[in-house]
């Protein structure tokens, strides 16, 4: 060996699958302690950022749009969000009580200093690249997989 390093493997799917998963991996672990799943806080969020109070089916549709899951699944994990008392149901309109606001604010006030020692030291412009060719992965899979729908 001659000292220096290796230049890193170029990215491809394996690469962006274990780095998903190893972060959302550390997102779990802290979910948990919270008592919610990956897929209940995405839709928790989904219904805390809304611009306005949304239907189900507007928020299944965004969920699944994030997650490609299974509507069905989408739609019994915002049946344990309301049995949980994290959102509640205004008409046809679903609204994130404050339980459901202080739970995200606190998963998201204990996974920042987590996500800063995984984000950071990152340089600008590899982040910048990075995000360019995730947002074109993330086009061009969308495409891929609507053709297989």
């Amino acid at each position: 060996m001659t000292g220096t390093a290796a230049a890193p493997a170029p990215a491809d799917a394996r690469a962006l699958g274990l780095a998903h998963y190893a972060a959302r991996g550390v997102l779990e672990h802290v979910l948990a302690r919270h008592g919610v799943t990956f897929q209940q806080q995405v839709a928790l969020r989904a219904v805390v950022t809304a611009d306005a109070p949304q239907t189900p089916d507007d928020l299944v549709a965004q969920v699944r749009g994030s997650l490609k899951a299974d509507p069905a699944d989408i739609r019994a994990t915002f049946d344990e969000l309301l049995a949980r008392r994290l959102l509640v149901a205004d008409g046809a309109r679903l609204h994130p009580t404050d339980a459901g606001r202080e739970l995200l604010a606190a998963a998201a006030a204990e996974s920042a200093p987590v996500s800063a020692r995984i984000w950071g030291g990152i340089p600008d412009e590899d982040l910048a690249a990075a995000g360019r060719v995730l947002a074109l992965v993330t086009e061009r899979a969308n495409a891929e997989l609507a053709k297989l729908t």
